[in-house]
């Protein structure tokens, strides 16, 4: 372990079994459609993380869901997602990256098909969670498909720029299109615009994409797939179930017990088999675990955040679907533009640096949006705080991505990639699992604005003393320094 990254990493390359990067010189054309391709997929998968939000309460009035019921229809897509997307990756490298991003892309768009169509909550669950393990099978393999498609140079460093914007306009738009969709038409076309989308871009990539693979001698690792799976979806029913039962009751510590023992499970099948699912050998490298660690801590509050401004706005506020999502725009767009400044930023003063005052902004937006009021007004409770925090976790993301590829070997350059988005993703569901059970806690049951508010309020105030711990992670723990190479070339990842 140590303090300096010294040297770039660049994506290993897939051999001479990948004809896709071996030549790198497709017609510009084709190039442009298989990258519009891949980024569809991306824009798909990223925007159902947030586009039911706004659709949550005339969900709830429909299928007669509870509370809980309405995290679960967010935790189910993205624990699945989570836990299943070190095994796509795998998958991708093993069976052909075109083969899964087809794979992926059918699967997600049946799934969504059939939770627009689904007539009781179970069966929207169910749904939710199909659609997140074709995310998962589907998400990892869109980027591979991008930097195989452009050679290396600047032509590639644009393509994943544009890659990586196009995966932060799916979390920006989620609110707009889904307040819409609502309005317009029900909360059931949320789910189904992905099925005439998801049929367009399977034909497309059908023709567009070269199949390329790489991977040679490795196995699926499906008993880790599958334990730390289920062991984190335990552990998120455990601590939603404190919201009815409370922390002491046997519905709330047999699935949290349970949870845990699966993921202590998961840690010695990783360490004995021969061709793990995450080999724990990585965490040893500081800029892995640390990132990895902050990832999960920051995720726990941001994408929480999303979810009690939306029902705040709704709930207290009293806006509809589509005013609820255009009332979010500038919040999303902050996320976008956070990100596009953190690369100039940490070339000059470093990506911890960068990352450490994006999490005291988020803090502080977060105390802003703690403030907020039964009568409240848009500038002062829902604008101007949201701006701050969402600008501030923009901040954050970018350089624990490049931290965390860039401390780990070669090698393992993909792998680490998938490890801190699924750290970003489940930090972001067991988060929500938590503060979720807080505010409900603090409301006792009322429904009143007043007591909806009062409940919110202590979520944000929580999460604004989360995202100061992860910035005193960062201080601590984080590596000091990373040459500019490192922190500017890797900016579109």
């Amino acid at each position: 372990m140590t303090d300096m990254v010294q040297q770039p990493v660049k994506a290993p390359a897939d051999g001479p079994s990948d004809p896709v990067i071996s030549t790198g010189s497709a017609p510009p054309g084709r190039t442009w459609l298989v990258l519009f391709a891949a980024c569809a997929g991306q824009f798909l998968v990223v925007l159902d993380v947030s586009v039911v939000n706004v659709a949550l309460p005339s969900l709830r009035s429909d299928l007669g869901l509870s509370p809980a019921g309405l995290q679960w229809v967010l935790n189910t897509y993205s624990i699945a997602f989570a836990g299943f997307m070190l095994l796509g990756g795998r998958a991708a490298d093993l069976f052909g990256r075109k083969r899964t991003f087809l794979a992926g892309l059918g699967l997600f768009t049946v799934m969504s098909l059939a939770g627009g169509l689904a007539q009781e909550g179970w069966q929207l669950l169910a749904a939710r969670a199909g659609q997140g393990l074709g995310a998962a099978v589907l998400a990892p393999a869109t980027l591979t498909i991008v930097t195989s498609a452009v050679p290396p140079g600047p032509a590639r460093t644009r393509a994943i720029g544009t890659w990586a914007a196009v995966g932060g306009a799916g979390g920006a738009a989620g609110g707009l299109v889904g307040g819409i969709l609502t309005d317009l038409l029900s909360w059931r076309w949320v789910l189904l615009i992905n099925v005439p989308v998801g049929v367009l871009v399977l034909l497309g990539a059908a023709i567009w994409l070269t199949e390329s693979r790489g991977g040679e001698g490795r196995r699926l690792d499906l008993p880790g797939a599958v334990l730390v799976t289920v062991g984190l979806a335990a552990v998120a029913y455990g601590i939603v179930e404190t919201e009815e039962a409370g922390w002491a009751a046997p519905s709330t510590l047999l699935p949290l017990l349970g949870g845990l023992a699966l993921l202590g499970l998961f840690v010695v099948v990783e360490a004995r088999s021969a061709a793990p699912l995450m080999p724990l050998q990585l965490f040893r490298t500081r800029a892995v675990s640390a990132a990895n660690v902050t990832m999960l801590v920051t995720g726990s509050a941001s994408f929480s955040s999303w979810f009690f401004m939306t029902v705040y706005v709704q709930n207290v506020l009293g806006y509809e679907p589509m005013e609820a999502g255009l009332a979010l725009i500038p919040s999303s767009v902050a996320v976008v533009l956070g990100s596009k400044v953190a690369p100039p930023l940490m070339a000059r003063a470093g990506a911890l640096t960068v990352a450490v005052v994006g999490a005291l902004m988020a803090a502080t937006g977060f105390g802003w949006q703690s403030m907020m009021t039964a009568d409240g007004s848009y500038l002062t409770d829902v604008l101007g705080p949201g701006i701050v925090m969402m600008t501030g976790i923009g901040l954050v993301a970018t350089p624990l991505s490049i931290l965390a590829t860039s401390g780990a070997n070669p090698s393992d350059a993909g792998l680490v990639s998938g490890l801190i988005n699924t750290s970003r993703t489940m930090g972001g569901a067991l988060g929500l699992a938590v503060l979720a059970t807080v505010a409900a806690a603090r409301t006792a049951g009322g429904t009143s604005p007043e007591e909806l508010t009062a409940g919110y309020a202590l979520a944000f105030r929580v999460g604004a003393g989360v995202l100061l711990v992860g910035a005193v992670l960062m201080l601590l723990w984080l590596p000091r320094r990373t040459t500019a190479t490192n922190a500017g070339g890797s900016s579109g990842v």
